[in-house]
């Protein structure tokens, strides 16, 4: 059996690109389409990929590729279908925002589509980039997406199983696409830890854009003078850095074995992004025996159980974070049960649970 990868574009490492990862262990020779591909902006996570057999489309040859992504993806449909898959049985495409679902296939073949979520920026949800901010890009971006949640709605009737990340995910699916979807978890590394080492210092973990909730985090915190670390990279790190507080520490791009050692020695994740799709932080932290803090929406629901693996407060703002702070106790939470509900979403169960569903969709 043939298999092919498809991804949107591979130029910023984070959950999607994880799924993809794992489903490459599944199928290390199948080969990956993707509409872009940048190992520079992978930064420390380039080498990952670097053995793979990537199949870049047209757009990459383009002079200034990376900046024309967001304004080309007009012309996304059109970059998946340029490729020619006549030759794979089994196709599984990696969707968020660029409409790699829209590939063909051969008849017989079978095209699973692992739906990240709908385009947030389609459907109203927080975004990285505020196309509102002026008039102008307003009115543009008013237009084009009109266009392009039709063209959404059409690719979208093009796989034979949508695979949603979430259930909070496959209830967008069932809103925006009027289909059914399969719940398959996103796939977690579980840390090979016994026992979680003392807190030291609260987290946060996010790319630095716009609608991820860093800056509620940083500022709760600046208030309440307790030390924070803030792992990440992104547009908007200069302007968290003008609001923090001495008391914070911001470290960039951290490698997966430093990034255990920091959750491990965490009293806290912090997380605040508005409606996550899923959250898979929120799973890594208690892995490694760390309890999380979270906003009350989105996948955060799914992942975190109030009492047990962690506290919610009700809103995204700063006071609403503080409250919660103010009385959290990291000690009253068992490293037992942090790291059995991690096991819900391990790698190993992700991996089980697709070539189930490829088994009994080829069958």
């Amino acid at each position: 059996m043939r298999v092919a990868l498809v991804h949107d574009y591979l130029k910023e490492y984070g959950g999607a690109e994880r799924v993809v990862e794992a489903l490459h262990e599944i199928w290390p020779d199948a080969p990956l389409y993707t509409a872009y591909y940048d190992p520079k902006s992978l930064g420390i996570h380039a080498d990952n990929f670097k053995d793979w057999d990537i199949k870049s489309s047209w757009l990459q040859n383009l002079p200034f590729a990376g900046k024309l992504i967001s304004p080309f993806r007009i012309f996304a449909v059109k970059i998946f279908e340029s490729f020619d898959l006549s030759e794979h049985d089994l196709i599984i495409s990696s969707c968020n925002t660029y409409f790699s679902k829209a590939v063909k296939k051969k008849s017989g073949a079978l095209h699973l589509s692992y739906i990240h979520t709908p385009p947030r920026y389609l459907y109203g949800y927080t975004t990285s980039f505020n196309y509102k901010k002026h008039w102008y890009t307003r009115m543009i971006g008013e237009t084009m997406n009109h266009f392009l949640r039709v063209i959404d709605f059409k690719t979208s009737q093009n796989p034979d199983v949508l695979v949603a990340n979430s259930q909070n995910v496959k209830e967008r699916i069932k809103k925006f696409y009027r289909r059914d979807s399969v719940v398959i978890y996103p796939p977690v590394n579980i840390a090979q830890i016994s026992k979680k080492q003392k807190g030291e210092y609260f987290l946060a973990l996010n790319r630095l854009v716009r609608g991820k909730g860093t800056e509620i985090i940083v500022e709760a915190v600046t208030k309440l003078n307790v030390p924070l670390k803030v792992v990440g990279t992104g547009p908007e790190e200069e302007n968290l850095k003008k609001i923090a507080g001495k008391n914070i520490e911001f470290l960039g791009s951290v490698s997966d074995h430093k990034l255990s050692e920091i959750y491990a020695k965490a009293k806290a994740l912090i997380v605040a992004s508005e409606d996550e799709d899923f959250g898979i932080t929120s799973i890594e932290a208690q892995s490694e025996g760390t309890p999380v803090i979270a906003v009350k929406a989105g996948g955060y629901l799914e992942t975190v159980i109030e009492g047990k693996t962690g506290e919610f407060f009700d809103d995204a703002t700063v006071e609403s974070l503080m409250d919660v702070l103010k009385k959290f106790d990291e000690k009253k939470y068992k490293t037992e049960e942090l790291r059995k509900n991690a096991e819900k979403f391990s790698k190993e169960k992700f991996k089980k649970n697709i070539l189930e569903l490829v088994s009994r969709n080829l069958s």
